[in-house]
């Protein structure tokens, strides 16, 4: 499905900076639809030839949450032209909002039409304040469920005319302050209307709720919104900088959203200015109450800092298991015994670097290339080995889980460990040169996902297997570790073979679907 931008891009003439408020029309547009009680649909003229009759391209719609739609199929990426679109040439063409003409019928559907001209205002522009129409918003009406509007019915209507005034303008959508996003609050969350002076003309039953979680009992309209917002708020500069916020969109401006606490209930507040025709009239307050939501997010955040704290203990605890470790082999005189201990200790380390990074993540994922870059480059460092070993990993192993990375750490921190060790053995006597001259080895890690496996290959260009190995019956410890958590832990395979051009290859796959 093509966006919105591709569309533009492909259709019409439509600069950059066109193409970008016809976005952030769209990604503001459901509160104009959902006070509408209509479905919206935005036009641009296609590029043609002169002298045809004008096309018109759908390049995104919406549909009102409060409200059946009038179009049970998907408009956009349909073009248009000749009578049916009439009233978009009218309001392209007069630069007004068109209202008038008979109810069309989409099957069974009776539907009205209005179209809202678009403006994009130019900041350098300060004579005229906006630039040509450069689209049509199709404001469509199911009127299938036609009936005597309620007080609210009529609220949202008289602001919804406000704001597609305010589009016709160039004035609406207000510029969107960094971070923010645009999921909330929505109408049916809690609406208030204030008059040029501030005062509350009239106020949602969910808003009226809202309020009374704060600690307002009493009904709002009549009421100086943002004096009793500021009265209410448990800490009075969050209070203050709330009210203020009211008092700006009532000015004009376009304030951020603003949460606000009081008597252990959380209200988020969306202000709006109402400027139809550049005129202040007042402003739009948009409330929602996020008491159990922003209850949730604490509980989770502690869950989550729980859940660090325990994966940095375990981390330390297995620190200090392996100095202990550490300590132990160097008092043992026995080469075979120490060489056993510092193994342990290398497993035990490769452990802790995955809980030294779950502690840093706030989720029961981690980024595995550093853990594997960090494992390869300790490899390197405490083997004995004749020759010099250059470690590479190529492809990304991506985001593990917990319990994948913990189980994978250990099989790659034996399959490197080996890979140096036994591709590239040191001699029995140091001054004695190897019997073969050895190429500078190297040993390459490479990862890829595919089909929800991961493909892991662990390969040298060393001196390669035995003739008579087999890895089943191999009495290694190392080796053992890894079959056991290849296949048990992990639910994978590996195998260990030799590479055609010479050296040791270890393959590992592993599912990575649900456990």
């Amino acid at each position: 499905m093509s966006t919105l931008r591709d569309l533009a891009e492909e259709h019409t003439g439509l600069g950059p900076a066109d193409i970008d408020h016809l976005h952030r029309i769209a990604g503001d547009w459901q509160l104009l639809s959902d006070l509408s009680f209509a479905d919206l649909l935005m036009w641009v003229p296609v590029k043609g030839e002169a002298g045809q009759p004008r096309q018109y391209l759908c390049v995104a719609q919406v549909r009102p949450t409060t409200a059946p739609t009038a179009y049970q199929d998907d408009q956009v990426g349909k073009i248009d032209s000749g009578p049916e679109v009439a009233h978009l040439d009218i309001a392209l063409a007069q630069e007004r909002i068109w209202r008038e003409g008979d109810p069309v019928w989409y099957g069974d559907t009776p539907a009205r039409h209005e179209a809202i001209p678009v403006r994009l205002r130019d900041p350098n522009d300060r004579e005229e304040g906006y630039s040509e129409v450069i689209a049509v918003i199709g404001r469509d009406t199911n009127l299938s469920t036609a009936r005597t509007p309620s007080q609210l019915e009529l609220n949202y209507l008289t602001t919804a005319d406000d704001l597609a005034q305010m589009v016709a303008d160039g004035t609406f959508p207000p510029p969107r302050h960094p971070g923010e996003t645009t999921s909330a609050p929505r109408v049916g969350d809690g609406l208030v209307r204030l008059d040029a002076g501030g005062k509350v003309t009239y106020a949602s039953p969910n808003a009226q709720s809202a309020y009374r979680r704060l600690g307002f009992n009493a009904h709002l309209v009549g009421e100086e919104l943002s004096a009793l917002t500021s009265r209410l708020a448990a800490d009075p500069l969050e209070g203050n900088d709330t009210a203020e916020r009211i008092l700006s969109a009532l000015r004009g401006e376009s304030p951020p959203r603003q949460e606000m606490e009081a008597r252990g209930a959380t209200v988020l507040i969306r202000a709006l200015p109402l400027l139809p025709a550049g005129v202040p009239i007042g402003a739009l307050v948009l409330v929602r109450d996020v008491t159990e939501v922003r209850r949730r997010d604490r509980a989770l955040m502690t869950k989550d800092a729980t859940i660090r704290e325990i994966h940095h203990r375990v981390k330390n605890n297995l620190q200090t298991v392996a100095a202990l470790l550490r300590l132990q082999a160097r008092r043992v005189d026995a080469p075979e015994a120490r060489h056993a201990l510092q193994e342990s200790v290398r497993r035990v380390a490769s452990i802790a670097l995955v809980h030294e990074t779950l502690s840093m993540s706030s989720d029961e994922a981690v980024e595995f290339d550093g853990i594997v870059d960090r494992v390869a480059t300790a490899a390197t460092e405490v083997a004995s080995t004749s020759v010099s070993v250059k470690m590479r990993r190529t492809g990304t192993f991506g985001v593990l889980p917990a319990e994948i990375a913990t189980s994978l750490v250990m099989v790659l921190n034996e399959l490197l460990i080996n890979a140096v060790e036994h591709g590239f053995p040191a001699g029995e006597d140091d001054d004695e040169p190897p019997a073969e001259p050895i190429e500078p080895g190297e040993v390459v890690v490479s990862a890829h996902r595919f089909r929800k496996q991961l493909h892991v290959t662990v390969a040298d260009n060393g001196q390669g297997l035995p003739q008579d190995f087999r890895a089943d019956d191999s009495q290694r410890l190392g080796l053992q570790i890894v079959r056991a958590l290849a296949t048990g832990e992990l639910r994978g395979s590996i195998e260990l073979r030799n590479r055609a051009g010479g050296g040791t290859e270890a393959v590992l796959v592993v599912p990575l679907g649900k456990r």
